[in-house]
C-alpha cells in the first residue's frame, strides 16, 4: 500500500462519510448474517447471494440507493475475502464495524485516468459520486488497480493506492544480521546498534495523561467528551505516524545493508493476548502483562519483520527465539544467570560481557549463517 494524505472540501467530506456509512452498513448487515449460521443450517449466503440482496434492498431503500453500488459491493466482496481469511486460519473472525473506528471504503477496476497530478505537491483522485478529491503529493504515484480511502480517529483522511513493493536489490556482500526485538531497545543489531522507536515527547505524555483523566471526568454524549476524544486520538495518531515513519526507514536500511536478515520467529498475537482470564479463573499480575502488551505494540515488532520481508524477499531467516538471549555468543554457555540485567550480559562460565541484546542478536545472526561455533546445535534444539 501506498498511502496520501487526503484533502477533501467539506462538502466532499460530507459525500466521503457517507460512502462510509454505506460501507459499513453491508458490512455489518453480512456480519449478522453469517453470526446466526450454525451446523446443520443452509449454508450461509455467498458473495453472489448478497449483491442479489443487495439490490433489493437499495430498491427498497432511498439512502442506499443514493450511494455508489461499486462502493457497497466491495464491501460485500471484502467481507467474503475476510471470512475466507478466517477459515484459512490466517486472520480473525471479521466483527462488527463502529461509526468512527475503521472507516473507509475500497474503489476496484481504476483506470489510468482516475488518478492526475496538479502541481508540483498536489495530486487528485477521482471517486465515484464524489468527484476528483484533492491529496497531497508528497511522492509519485505508481500504476494501481484499486485503492483504499480511510478516516482515522482524528479525522485525518487518507488514500491507499494497491501496490505489490519493488524489492530491495540486496549488496551483494554476503552480509549477515541478526535483529533482536525488545521493549525497552525497539531492535538491537548485531553491528551494535540499538535502534529506538520514536515516541512521544515528555510534554506530550503529560497532556496525554492530562486529557486521559479529562476524558474520565467527561459525561458521555456531551461535548466536552467528543472534543477530548479527538484530541486524544490526534496524539495517539502521531505517535503511530512516527512509529511507522521508523519502520519504513529501519526496513529500508536494513534490506540495503545486508543480504540475510535474521529475526526471532516470535507469535506477537499470542504474546499480547490478555492476561484478564475469566469470572471462574481470574489471570495474574494483569496490569503489568497489559503494560508489556502496551509496550510491545508500541514498539512495532511484527510491523517491522512484514515490511523488511516486501522489501527484502527470501532474504530473511526466522530463527528460533529458545535460549538465544541465555547463550553466550563467544563461548556457547547457556545460562539463565548471565543475563544479569535487562541491558546487560556477562557470561558466567568465560566472563564476556556484551548488552544483553546485541549478544542475542549475534546468536540470531551465527545462526542464520550456520556459523554459531558451540551455540548452533542449542539454539536449533532448544
Amino acid at each position: 500500500m501506498s498511502r496520501y494524505r487526503l484533502q477533501p472540501s467539506p462538502a466532499q467530506e460530507a459525500a466521503l462519510l457517507e460512502h462510509c456509512g454505506h460501507a459499513r452498513y453491508v458490512w455489518n448487515l453480512a456480519v449478522e448474517q453469517h453470526a446466526h449460521w450454525q451446523r446443520g443450517r443452509a449454508s450461509a449466503p455467498g458473495f453472489a447471494e448478497h449483491c442479489r440482496q443487495l439490490t433489493q434492498a437499495r430498491a427498497a431503500c432511498a439512502w442506499l440507493a443514493a450511494g455508489s453500488v461499486t462502493v457497497q459491493q466491495q464491501a460485500l466482496k471484502d467481507f467474503h475475502q475476510a471470512m475466507a481469511n478466517f477459515f484459512g486460519k490466517t486472520h480473525k473472525r471479521p466483527t462488527w464495524r463502529r461509526r468512527g473506528r475503521n472507516e473507509g471504503f475500497r474503489i476496484v477496476a481504476v483506470k489510468p485516468g482516475d488518478v492526475r497530478r496538479v502541481s508540483r505537491k498536489v495530486g487528485e483522485v477521482k471517486v465515484p459520486k464524489v468527484g476528483w478529491v484533492r491529496f497531497r503529493w508528497s511522492r509519485p504515484v505508481e500504476a494501481a488497480k484499486s485503492f483504499r480511502v480511510s478516516r482515522d480517529a482524528a479525522g485525518r483522511w487518507h488514500v491507499a493506492f494497491a501496490l505489490i513493493p519493488q524489492p530491495i536489490p540486496a549488496p551483494g556482500t554476503g552480509a549477515v544480521v541478526g535483529v533482536d526485538r525488545g521493549v525497552t531497545v525497539s531492535a538491537a543489531l548485531s553491528t551494535g546498534e540499538l535502534l529506538v522507536v520514536p515516541g512521544l515527547s515528555e510534554a506530550e505524555k503529560k497532556r496525554l495523561v492530562r486529557l486521559q483523566r479529562r476524558l474520565a471526568r467527561a459525561k458521555r454524549g456531551s461535548k466536552r467528551r467528543t472534543t477530548v476524544k479527538v484530541a486524544i486520538a490526534r496524539l495517539k495518531a502521531r505517535e503511530g505516524d512516527r512509529r511507522k515513519d521508523w519502520v519504513e526507514k529501519t526496513s529500508t536500511d536494513l534490506a540495503r545493508r545486508f543480504d540475510v536478515i535474521a529475526v526471532e520467529d516470535l507469535k506477537i498475537s499470542n504474546m499480547t493476548r490478555s492476561a484478564k482470564g475469566t469470572l471462574e479463573a481470574p489471570g495474574r499480575n494483569v496490569r503489568q502483562k497489559a503494560g508489556l502488551n502496551r509496550g510491545i505494540l508500541a514498539n512495532g515488532w511484527g510491523r517491522l519483520v512484514v515490511r523488511v520481508g516486501h522489501k527484502a524477499p527470501g532474504r530473511v531467516r526466522m530463527i528460533d527465539p529458545r535460549y538465544t538471549s541465555q547463550t553466550c555468543n563467544a563461548c556457547g554457555h547457556v545460562a539463565r544467570e548471565s543475563r544479569e540485567s535487562q541491558a546487560l550480559f556477562l557470561c558466567v562460565a568465560c566472563k564476556h560481557r556484551d548488552h544483553a541484546d546485541v549478544n542475542a542478536a549475534k546468536n540470531l545472526r551465527d545462526t542464520a549463517a550456520g556459523h554459531c561455533g558451540g551455540c548452533a546445535g542449542r539454539l536449533a534444539v532448544g
